[in-house]
């Protein structure tokens, strides 16, 4: 088949790159193609998956029903203590709500929310319709606020005002009110945020309980396991630890600006990434703590040699075998890339639903030749891409798993709904048994592509 045929739209050529056939030049951030099916989510969802995870405020979609249900529980970000958060409300706006105006509806839903559940804070989202009708949403919350002695914060997320990264930009907008109204005094000199992670399956607990053994203290999660406290003491922290950066850059940005606090990009997927990002946030730290790289150092040390003999024996089975990626933040991609050829296999494509030009720079040059790198893609153009590369393993998210499993093709999740954690270095292990698991599964033997392959080789023997 030729490549032609893999360009299924047009108007996406931009948007797709095959290294090594042509000089570097790709096109991003830019609103769906309509009638592409995108894979990216709306503004609207963008902004619940990053505030979601705040398990003491309440969150209310002022919208119809299903925008609610659409997002419901949207995050298997787990809570230390209260699950507030997963209570999915909405003011369930009907026909009658759009000719009229939803406010007074909006002002009730709050009041009795409040009343109920004595929340520290509540998130009010804007969905398509209210865009449309013209709600004041601002108006309404600070009425409530005012009444109501707690934090209510618009959330200006109209569905269609853009992609799902204007959603990020909405929520650290929402939460960036917050910031800055807590008491800081007492707080420790080695302190820091951890943003960007939203403790799936209890990843967050594992990271921290990482930093306490450098002798550092985390102030806010930024928002998995989340409190509306901390966050108001936010920019006590000496440091802001930015994991994914596309759903929480622009806070770490208005914190610089505001509070001066610096920020740095790490991420926990992946041995060297893990490691790396450890030894960073220590080098921020070495002048207030001169012992703080040699306990990093004895942790890494004490990670590595429990995990390396056994990542060496799935490599043996795994190597020479393919895999895709498909993620919503680029970030996962560059680790998934390296922890690929860790395990000894080659990633065949690479792509994300919201990287910058800057991250797909940086995946073209951590990628091999062949390598198809692509921006806010389909359902088409991936299942195309996946049979032309015959893969072993695609990982993606909640949207690509029925796409591996019709092709036949085994699936790795590595978005909102995986129960077992893949950050760290316990994480590492867990992702190659998972992978190993699945790749090595007697069952693709069975499937019509392997079925086609191994019928020809018999009819041409």
């Amino acid at each position: 088949m030729s490549h032609d045929a893999h360009s299924i739209f047009e108007e996406r050529k931009d948007q797709v790159l095959r290294k090594g056939e042509k000089p570097y030049r790709m096109t991003c951030d830019k609103d769906s193609l309509a009638g592409a099916v995108s894979q990216r989510a709306c503004v609207f969802c963008g902004s619940r998956v990053v505030l979601y995870p705040i398990a003491d405020a309440v969150h209310l979609v002022h919208g119809p029903i299903g925008c609610a249900a659409y997002t419901w529980d949207i995050r298997g970000a787990l809570s230390s203590g209260p699950e507030l958060h997963r209570l999915s409300f909405s003011t369930d706006l009907q026909e009658k709500d759009v000719i009229f105006g939803g406010e007074e509806k909006l002002t009730k839903a709050l009041v009795e929310l409040i009343d109920r559940h004595d929340p520290k804070a509540a998130f009010v989202y804007s969905t398509c319709i209210v865009g449309i009708i013209g709600d004041d949403l601002e108006a309404v919350c600070r009425k409530v606020a005012r009444e109501k002695n707690i934090p209510v914060i618009p959330v200006q997320s109209e569905g269609f005002k853009g992609n799902k990264r204007a959603g990020y930009h909405a929520a650290c907008k929402a939460m960036f009110q917050l910031v800055g109204t807590g008491d800081i005094q007492g707080l420790s000199p080695l302190s820091i945020n951890i943003l960007g992670d939203f403790n799936l399956a209890g990843e967050i607990w594992i990271i921290r309980e990482y930093f306490q053994r450098m002798g550092i203290r985390v102030i806010a999660n930024i928002t998995g396991d989340g409190r509306v406290d901390d966050l108001r003491r936010a920019h006590g922290a000496a440091l802001n630890v930015v994991q994914c950066a596309g759903s929480t850059m622009d806070l770490a940005q208005m914190m610089e600006e505001k509070f001066g606090i610096p920020s740095l990009r790490v991420s926990y997927f992946g041995v060297e990434d893990m490691a790396e990002s450890l030894y960073s946030v220590a080098r921020f730290f070495e002048n207030h703590d001169p012992q703080i790289m040699e306990r990093t150092r004895q942790l890494v040390r004490d990670e590595l040699s429990i995990l390396y003999p056994r990542l060496q024996e799935y490599r043996k089975a795994l190597t020479g075998k393919k895999a895709a990626i498909y993620v919503g933040g680029a970030f996962k991609a560059f680790s998934l890339v390296k922890a690929f050829r860790l395990l000894g296999m080659s990633v065949v494509l690479v792509g994300s639903q919201t990287g910058t030009e800057q991250d797909y720079r940086e995946l073209h040059e951590i990628t091999d030749d062949g390598t198809i790198i692509v921006d806010d893609s389909n359902p088409l153009e991936l299942s195309s891409f996946l049979k032309e590369k015959d893969v072993d393993i695609f990982v993606g998210g909640v949207k690509e798993r029925p796409i591996a499993y019709k092709l036949g093709v085994g699936f790795c999740d590595h978005n909102h709904e995986r129960k077992e954690p893949l950050e760290g270095f316990i994480g590492m292990l867990n992702f190659a048994r998972e992978v190993h698991t699945s790749v090595m599964s007697p069952v693709w033997r069975f499937v019509p592509r392997r079925t086609r392959a191994l019928g020809a080789a018999g009819l041409m023997g």
